[in-house]
């Protein structure tokens, strides 16, 4: 028997309508998830951005502020992930960081994801995973993934040529969204520019001497496995990568200056305007280069790719890559210890900057036992050292934290 048209568009419209649904719950889920962080407990305050500028106040990226101070004389550092929500080795290393750490002199102070909005989004037709979990030893812990750039519903209209300020440089349209491309900051621009802004306020009244800005990179790109720093940094960035080279790492990691005139860079402007030595610290990711498979999270995790290798067997590659590919798990432990390495170095290059840490494995350790091995369990933690990455507004933050 014969449907009649109105039947026909019915079903049609039920159609759409359920596909609707579903992909609007499915945006939902991944927008709200909340990442729990279980806190070291060796941390002395935990702040949000908008204590030091209230101009992030109430917007997404008004995140957490980890802080780790001995109350012994010391120097003082910034580390953050969470610049690009499409490099997920960022703020993952910076989490073990965050749940691990205690300093016995000067400061640390963490992030865990700077920019929260990028987290939220995804990139428009390349197919990206929501999510992705690493296993540990109570379970499997769920990140949410993202995009390069923040959301889109929390910074808008995007200018048709975005103009960096202060430098009047033209950029990209989309870079308006990229907080790497958003230093120092404009108390009243857009969101990134804001965020940006709240962050050199947190540099300058915490009296910060460096700041590593952790980062992912394809291996088409020509700045990978390296440290990018600011002059101020030159020496400490310089030592850093022959140390690790040497005696660490089995492939190497090298050191490039910060370009003078590229502007709206965490390695340039964080030590441009303020009295930081700033540093970039890049590791190879295939899931980023263009010539790559299925953008999976089993690509993603495991860091392995047959072209992307055929890629590298023709010499278009500024990174190795072989069968054992690029797993996560390598990726966080290269950034933990470049981490540790440049405090190290930067206790004997300047001594009256001396930062003394504990609690945190070693590359050795974490490629032996996986990241997760040093994730704690939320449902099982002190609840006074459970705090939520993505909280909305201050009342929000309130309630949860």
């Amino acid at each position: 028997m014969k449907m009649s048209m109105k039947s026909i568009k019915a079903l049609i419209l039920a159609v759409i309508f359920c596909a609707v649904g579903i992909a609007g719950y499915l945006f939902y889920e991944h927008r709200t998830y909340k990442e729990a962080v279980v806190v070291s407990p060796y941390v002395t305050e935990v702040k949000k951005l908008s204590d030091y500028s209230d101009v992030v106040k109430g917007t997404v990226n008004d995140c957490n502020v980890y802080i780790f101070d001995s109350g012994v004389e010391g120097g003082t550092m910034l580390i953050f992930g969470g610049t690009h929500a499409e490099e997920p080795a960022c703020n993952t290393a910076a989490l073990l960081f965050t749940e691990n750490l205690k300093v016995t002199q000067g400061k640390v102070i963490v992030i865990d994801r700077i920019n929260t909005s990028a987290s939220t989004n995804t990139r428009m037709g390349e197919a990206y995973p929501r999510f992705y979990t690493i296993e540990t030893p109570w379970g499997e812990k769920t990140f949410r993934f993202g995009d390069r750039a923040a959301n889109p519903l929390d910074s808008w209209p995007d200018p048709e040529v975005y103009i960096h300020y202060p430098s009047g440089q033209n950029l990209a349209y989309v870079d308006i969204r990229n907080i790497n491309r958003n230093w120092p900051g404009k108390a009243d621009g857009l969101l990134t520019e804001r965020t940006a802004y709240a962050a050199m306020e947190l540099i300058k009244q915490e009296g910060v001497d460096m700041t590593l800005d952790f980062h992912e990179a394809e291996l088409e790109y020509a700045v990978e496995n390296t440290i990018v720093a600011h002059e101020k940094a030159n020496e400490v960035a310089a030592m850093t990568s022959m140390l690790l080279t040497s005696q660490v790492f089995d492939v190497a990691i090298g050191m490039e200056f910060s370009p003078t005139e590229l502007h709206g860079l965490s390695h340039r402007e964080v030590g441009d305007f303020s009295d930081a030595a700033s540093m970039l610290v890049e590791v190879a990711e295939p899931m980023l280069d263009r010539i790559r498979g299925i953008t999976d999270e089993e690509l993603l995790m495991s860091g392995k790719d047959r072209f992307v290798m055929k890629a590298g067997e023709h010499g278009l590659l500024y990174a190795p890559i072989d069968e054992n590919g690029w797993p996560i798990t390598k990726r966080i432990a290269r950034h933990v210890e470049t981490a540790t390495t440049i405090i190290e170095v930067n206790n004997m290059v300047h001594p009256d900057q001396t930062i003394l840490i504990e609690g945190i494995p070693s590359y050795e350790e974490i490629m032996a036992n996986g990241p997760g091995a040093y994730y704690h369990d939320p449902a099982t933690a002190d609840p006074a050292y459970v705090y939520y990455c993505l909280l909305y507004t201050s009342d929000a933050a309130d309630e949860e934290d």
